[in-house]
């Protein structure tokens, strides 16, 4: 906080007749009520403490402090014993206007810290960045398949002879990671559980396009699952829980809740019909024999 001096103050005829010391000592009140927003009143210790009786005694004698019970119409009343500088809020703000300026201030940096903070995001979330961190695939590997990207990339370089058509649907040959989003040529072709790759394969050829970045409980789950319940079978739910999907599905499991349901083929079934025979399914178990079967043959593998 400023108080303010008149620029006429060193030569104002009050302070030609008061004298320096008195002057000082007036200067040195005004920066006092100033400093502790007090709108100009002067505690009476505080001013016996920067001046003496006689300079207090000649201020007041000339006006340019008050004491208790003056008569100034433009001045506010000290109290017993204390003081007020004359004329003190006509050459300084008061007290509510000092802190209605410090509000506004304290608004006014807020609004600043807040709009760069706001560009600085907007600066790093652009794509244009360079220093942006790009998201990374799921590294994580399975014990016994590899430790490179699990990710299905639809393999096979052209489009099936008679397979049908769906133009919402990527092109089996395509290569994708991850998700249904196009991606570039990859460096080297990632490597699929050897158990699950008939199913990656089935499912490719199929136009079902997913991710297959699974946990490796996942990765043994899937192929106890082929082998209960054979690829074609697998593929068969997969395309009706993809047709039936609100959005298209974009990760293997998906599929995984719908396929643990399916009841196991009996041992003699052909894995593949003729074509003049119409496949039916065995009858259905319930939910409970799936889960525990599932949970045994994890725990033959020792993930249980």
């Amino acid at each position: 906080m400023w108080s303010k001096l008149d620029d006429g103050f060193h030569s104002h005829p009050k302070i030609r007749r008061a004298g320096n010391a008195a002057a000082g000592l007036l200067a040195r009140l005004i920066s006092y009520a100033g400093q502790h927003l007090t709108d100009g009143a002067i505690l009476g210790a505080v001013a016996r403490d920067y001046g003496t009786a006689p300079q207090l005694r000649k201020l007041v004698a000339l006006g340019l402090l008050h004491e208790h019970g003056h008569a100034c119409p433009r001045c506010a009343q000290p109290g017993a014993g204390d003081y007020v500088v004359h004329d003190f809020l006509v050459s300084n703000p008061s007290r509510e206007q000092v802190h209605a300026g410090r509000g506004k201030d304290a608004q006014r940096k807020r609004q600043q810290r807040n709009t760069s903070s706001n560009q600085e995001r907007n600066a790093s979330d652009s794509p244009t960045n360079p220093n942006r961190t790009a998201p990374q695939p799921d590294t994580e590997s399975s014990p016994g398949f590899g430790t490179e990207a699990q990710v299905s990339e639809g393999r096979h370089g052209g489009r099936l002879a008679g397979a049908r058509v769906d133009p919402t649907r990527p092109d089996p040959g395509t290569s994708y990671r991850g998700t249904n989003k196009q991606a570039g040529p990859l460096p080297s072709e990632p490597r699929i559980a050897e158990p699950v790759r008939p199913l990656v394969d089935a499912m490719t050829e199929a136009g079902l396009i997913v991710g297959w970045e699974l946990m490796p409980a996942d990765w043994l789950l899937l192929q106890a699952l082929v082998e209960r319940c054979t690829v074609p079978v697998l593929v068969e739910h997969a395309r009706a829980a993809w047709d039936g999907a609100r959005q298209r599905p974009r990760s293997a499991r998906y599929f995984l809740p719908g396929w643990r349901s399916l009841p196991a083929i009996p041992e003699g079934t052909p894995s593949q019909p003729a074509a003049n025979v119409v496949q039916l399914r065995p009858a259905t178990t319930s939910h409970t024999d799936n889960l525990l079967a599932g949970l045994a043959l994890l725990e033959q593998e020792g993930l249980a």
